[in-house]
């Protein structure tokens, strides 16, 4: 396996290690922060990526969908660590499982929806479990 860069300093680990240590001591989930956070962060763009490669895959659509605007993002932490975000995705030209670098419809092919979903996130083994979604037209 190649190595990734260390995104995560150890201390950074450590840290988290001690507050999942504190929370299932009290043997309920605690709540220890909700932070918003920028979405050039680099934790939430790989989260993103797996957010949408989830929805293309479990889409109807013939085409593909990218997100145009992060809204927002939330990370919250208790004994794990969730990205709670909102952000708005348009159909490309792409169809389903294509290429990535696809131009947006336009004309009545044209769709932009409007989703949130929370994630749960342990970074630096690159896992990820969706537990809401929702997306609705925009």
């Amino acid at each position: 396996a190649m190595a990734r860069p260390r995104q995560a300093p150890q201390l950074l680990l450590a840290i988290l290690v001690a507050l999942v240590a504190i929370a299932y001591q009290e043997k309920k989930k605690t709540f220890i922060s909700v932070q918003e956070v920028p979405a050039s962060e680099a934790f939430v763009v790989t989260t993103l990526k797996y957010v949408t490669r989830e929805f293309n895959q479990e889409s109807d659509d013939k085409y593909n969908f990218r997100i145009v605007r992060v809204l927002k993002v939330k990370r919250l932490v208790t004994d794990h660590m969730e990205y709670h975000v909102n952000f708005e995705m348009r159909r490309t030209t792409c169809r389903r499982l294509e290429a990535n670098n696809c131009s947006f419809q336009e004309g009545e092919l044209y769709k932009q929806i409007e989703c949130f979903y929370s994630v749960f996130v342990v970074p630096w083994f690159e896992k990820y479990k969706i537990l809401r979604k929702n997306c609705t037209n925009g």
